[in-house]
């Protein structure tokens, strides 16, 4: 959903002003739907695993409402990544050549990708509640609604199924970019574990950003070197 809504509002910006500014409009969307939440995790991330060396000093830190260098140029440098990424996606289109009038079907490809985006890399970090550990204490952290929750199996295929679907209407060259992904996830839970003992809400939200960025990144060179 917050996938749709933002490449929608893409499509409306893009039409009617420029593609950087439906970029732009589309990213600022995202972060307005979901609070910042993921945004706001991995600034705090970027501020406590930059500025602390024990796991106490970083859990402290990460705690800090305050942001630091550390976050700041974090999450200048992902947002930065994110807009130049977004900017090269809608240059994809194996039917540019022919061209429709109807402008969600000519940027069908833009729309779906990003909606693969959103769902694949929320996905992530599920995983890494399924099969890592909850180390910040549940009664002071801004994340207790999660802390500690498993998925039954059930929900946990759900979830990847929901994940997924956008991927069913994509070629399947990009079910390729999936392995990065998880990859990345895989890395960032070692990293985690290997420092903390585990993950945190704002851990979560590193993961999420992260791997949307990979996913992008990963799309895009699909499409120039292997489709």
């Amino acid at each position: 959903m917050v996938g749709g809504i933002s490449a929608l509002v893409f499509l409306v910006f893009g039409k009617y002003i420029s593609a950087d500014i439906g970029i732009l409009a589309s990213m600022i969307t995202g972060i307005l739907l979901t609070g910042a939440f993921h945004e706001d995790g991995f600034a705090d991330t970027c501020d406590g695993f930059g500025g602390g060396w024990t796991k106490e000093k970083i859990l402290q830190i990460m705690k800090d409402s305050r942001i630091g260098v550390f976050g700041a140029i974090g999450l200048f440098s992902i947002l930065s990544a994110k807009f130049l990424l977004l900017k090269e996606l809608p240059q994809y289109n194996p039917d540019l050549g022919h061209p429709g009038s109807n402008i969600f079907f000519n940027s069908r490809y833009f729309v779906l990708t990003v909606m693969a985006a959103h769902s694949l890399s929320r996905l992530m970090p599920v995983w890494v509640i399924q099969f890592s550990r909850y180390v910040s204490e549940p009664d002071t952290s801004k994340s207790k609604p999660i802390a500690n929750k498993k998925l039954s199996i059930a929900d946990l295929i759900l979830a990847a199924l929901f994940a997924l679907l956008p991927f069913t209407f994509l070629s399947w060259h990009f079910l390729l970019a999936i392995l990065p992904v998880i990859y990345a996830t895989y890395g960032l839970k070692k990293y985690f574990e290997k420092w903390i003992g585990g993950y945190t809400g704002d851990c979560l939200g590193a993961i999420q950003q992260v791997t949307e960025i990979v996913f992008y990144l990963s799309v895009i060179t699909i499409w120039r070197f292997i489709i």
